[in-house]
């Protein structure tokens, strides 16, 4: 009995050291083709929605798309099998989107076009960062992330100052132009005004009279200034990142620098440094 209970942890532990394992051979093997088995899937997906391809090869992308299913769903079986606590790889984010990967071929049987979603397959290559060894990019991506969470609340208030400009504009693009240039509405005219102010211009609507020209004139140089806000507030809290962990924070006030990443007032006058640790508002009077 205990013969046999070894064996089991056994092979249970050899398979689980190749499916979640990135050090040995076989796991890298076994990594990569997975990553191959990931894009091709996507790849047949992608080339069945091609009506002309679908017309042709209807049947074969059809077969490949299941043998990927099966496959996927032998290896979730798998990782369910051989990790340690099923239930949490299960709940975890790659659990779920293991789940997903296969779900959408399934649920075809009964719902007809459910099997577009399985493109979500793209989302496990993100494994490429751990079978490549790319995971100290993952320090990057989190000062990104958290230069993006330091900056929230300008970007909300730029936001709803944008949505708010939005609607002024495209209120008064309504009461100049009219429903005979296209402006048949208000929200159609916001929908003008936000084409316009973000330089996209797709054309299908375009103010005829002198007046509507000269204000989408304005809107459209307007609109160059108004894209580069959101940027400079993002690389202003990634530099503000930068010195938070080289320990270098500068005052904004005097411009002393060689402050510490947990100082809170400037060494020289006194005032709160923006870029410390638990920032301080407001400065010493």
């Amino acid at each position: 009995m205990t013969e046999g209970r070894s064996e089991q942890g056994g092979w249970r532990a050899q398979l689980y050291s190749v499916i979640f394992g990135t050090e040995t051979p076989s796991g890298k093997r076994f990594d990569v083709a997975l990553l191959v088995f990931i894009l091709c899937s996507v790849l047949v997906v992608m080339l069945e929605s091609v009506s002309s391809i679908r017309e042709t090869h209807g049947g074969m992308l059809r077969t490949l798309e299941w043998v990927f299913t099966v496959v996927f769903s032998l290896e979730y079986l798998a990782r369910l099998v051989t990790s340690p606590r099923p239930m949490a790889y299960a709940m975890s984010f790659f659990g779920l989107v293991d789940l997903l990967a296969i779900a959408p071929t399934y649920l075809s049987l009964v719902i007809a076009g459910t099997q577009s979603l399985t493109v979500v397959r793209a989302i496990r290559l993100l494994r490429v960062f751990r079978v490549l060894k790319l995971v100290h990019f993952m320090g990057e991506a989190r000062a990104l992330g958290a230069a993006l969470v330091a900056s929230r609340r300008k970007i909300i208030v730029f936001v709803g100052a944008v949505l708010t400009l939005v609607l002024v504009i495209g209120s008064s693009m309504y009461l100049i132009e009219g429903e005979e240039h296209g402006f048949t509405s208000i929200p159609q005219s916001v929908y003008w005004a936000i084409v316009t102010l973000t330089t996209v211009g797709y054309g299908d609507v375009a103010p005829g009279t002198p007046l509507g020209k000269l204000l989408a004139s304005v809107v459209m140089v307007l609109g160059y200034g108004i894209i580069a806000v959101p940027t400079g507030i993002v690389t202003a809290e990634m530099v503000t990142q930068d010195q938070k962990l080289s320990g270098n924070v500068a005052c904004d006030n005097c411009g002393a620098g060689g402050h510490g990443g947990d100082a809170h007032y400037c060494r020289r006058c006194g005032v709160a440094l923006v870029g410390a640790k638990n920032d301080v508002v407001g400065s010493v009077r």
